[in-house]
């Protein structure tokens, strides 16, 4: 009985272990700013439009800033940035405050383009009819 009690009980903690850990939380940036102690160095997704001048590159990191609610936060992401990214559009981003600054670190990057995207771009995007196969997406393509 005491083998089941102990098997119950390591099982119950890796349970806890692996929801508290799996999930990842959204935050806009005013949110986040306003949170930025208790939210400490956990990674979460912050969520804002990028603002001011073009991002500028400098050694693999990309610098620029978001801003939602009339809060900004400066941005270092490491990695390539998909193509639509440029000021003005809406970003998510995973990462976590920055220990050596005040800036929030982040490893990726998803952009969401508007109806504006089709508008501006009519011969990237297909419209399905559902007869045929849906045609597949380009490497990259949506975020």
């Amino acid at each position: 009985m005491l083998v089941v009690l102990l098997v119950l009980a390591a099982a119950a903690v890796v349970v806890y272990q692996g929801l508290t850990n799996a999930s990842l939380y959204f935050r806009n940036a005013d949110d986040a700013v306003a949170q930025r102690d208790e939210l400490g160095d956990r990674r979460f997704r912050l969520q804002g439009t990028v603002v001011g001048d073009e991002p500028t590159d400098a050694s693999g990191v990309v610098m620029f800033e978001v801003a939602y609610d009339g809060a900004s936060v400066e941005v270092h992401h490491r990695g390539d940035p998909p193509e639509l990214f440029g000021a003005g559009i809406p970003v998510v981003l995973e990462g976590r405050w920055s220990d050596l600054g005040d800036w929030f670190d982040s490893d990726r990057m998803l952009v969401k383009h508007t109806s504006e995207y089709q508008a501006d771009n009519p011969d990237r995007v297909e419209v399905y009819n559902g007869s045929e196969p849906a045609p597949r997406a380009e490497s990259g393509a949506g975020e």
